[in-house]
């Protein structure tokens, strides 16, 4: 493990910052389709199903996660580790594999077409991707806490309470 450079805590903090502003536009954009495909399909009011629900799980998973990610990168150099990297790829293709079945899925339901087991398939492997990710993401957090100095500690449990 070595010491974080700012520069590499800057280019961390930036990357991070382009993943939430592309979950910010994705989540929107799901949204939005939702609301049209339904229309188009008969639907004026939507309909619940899988397709109505990914645009939160894009907001909430991609957006929300990795703006905390980005608070600890800033509070803790998260990315010193050299589990970091691992966490922030495994982790969003997990997103990116789960909401894109979630999608496909509620695209068939909308149209009373059937789903397949495959789809569910898929979309359990994006889950495990997005578990393994947090347990990548604790493993940081907690390497970072322990290497942290004191008084950032100290700062970090002010700011939570």
């Amino acid at each position: 493990m070595t010491h974080t450079t700012l520069p590499a805590q800057r280019a961390a903090q930036l990357l991070l910052l382009r993943a939430v502003a592309t979950y910010t536009v994705a989540g929107l954009a799901a949204g939005l389709f939702y609301r049209e495909f339904t229309k188009a399909n008969g639907y004026p009011e939507g309909m619940m199903g899988q397709l109505g629900l990914a645009h939160t799980h894009i907001l909430t998973l991609g957006m929300i996660v990795l703006l905390i990610v980005l608070a600890l990168e800033k509070v803790f150099s998260l990315s010193s580790n050299r589990l970091f990297p691992w966490f922030f790829w495994i982790y969003n293709a997990g997103v990116v594999v789960t909401t894109a079945m979630q999608i496909w899925h509620g695209m068939l339901q909308v149209q009373g077409l059937e789903s397949s087991k495959m789809i569910a398939g898929i979309a359990g492997l994006g889950h495990m991707l997005v578990g393994a990710g947090f347990v990548l993401l604790l493993l940081s957090l907690r390497t970072a806490i322990r290497r942290a100095p004191v008084s950032q500690v100290a700062v970090a449990q002010e700011l939570a309470r």
